[in-house]
């Protein structure tokens, strides 16, 4: 059955260069009401990294918690103990390219250098195995110069690299959903009004 392109709530066009002013205030409003419930979704894709059998000796779930346990502890701020609670969360469905994947979830909402982080933690990380794998461990030498680079550092060195530990006290998940919460309550960049298209921006 065919969806009535004019029910209230629903864009009329069917080929987006046909849209309307009218049209992207309903998609607008919808995005809003989406953004609400993000921190949920983002969280709920969290947990079913503590589902099934793995093959380390703790759950991906359990290496998060301890990363951003580790980053809360050492006085990070609430961003980044936010991006370390996220950084594998593209294990579930970008295993080849977590990071990218993590990154772009958590880049509407916080600062450049935290994104950066994120975006590059996978080849800092792969200091510590790649070669293992038969891979380059010094990878990450081709952002020596970056401005970054030592964050990026002691982010893998400090808190992703030693999260195996079965024995660690990680704080609880629930512990971290009201920075979660405030996190992604920001508002993103993506939706933020541009002096260039005064017309952009959440509904009023």
């Amino acid at each position: 059955m065919a969806l009535n392109s004019h029910a209230p709530g629903k864009a009329t066009f069917t080929r987006i260069d046909q849209s309307t002013a009218e049209d992207w205030q309903v998609i607008l409003a919808h995005d809003v009401e989406y953004l609400d419930g993000l921190p949920d979704t983002v969280v709920a894709t969290l947990k079913r990294l503590g589902e099934g059998h793995q093959p380390y000796q703790v759950t991906r779930l359990e290496h998060c918690l301890q990363t951003a346990t580790r980053a809360e502890r050492a006085g990070a701020e609430e961003e980044m103990i936010v991006a370390a609670l996220l950084h594998d969360i593209g294990d579930e469905l970008a295993l080849f390219d977590h990071a990218s994947y993590a990154a772009s979830i958590i880049r509407p909402f916080v600062s450049e250098k935290t994104h950066w982080i994120i975006k590059h933690h996978d080849v800092f990380q792969g200091y510590y195995y790649w070669d293992k794998l038969g891979a380059d461990k010094h990878a990450r030498e081709r952002f020596r110069d970056h401005p970054w680079f030592d964050d990026c550092e002691a982010f893998c060195r400090e808190w992703d690299c030693p999260s195996f530990d079965p024995e660690y006290d990680s704080l609880p998940l629930d512990h971290f959903m009201p920075m979660v919460q405030r996190i992604f309550s920001r508002q993103p960049y993506s939706l933020a009004p541009d002096p260039a298209f005064p017309s952009q921006g959440l509904p009023k």
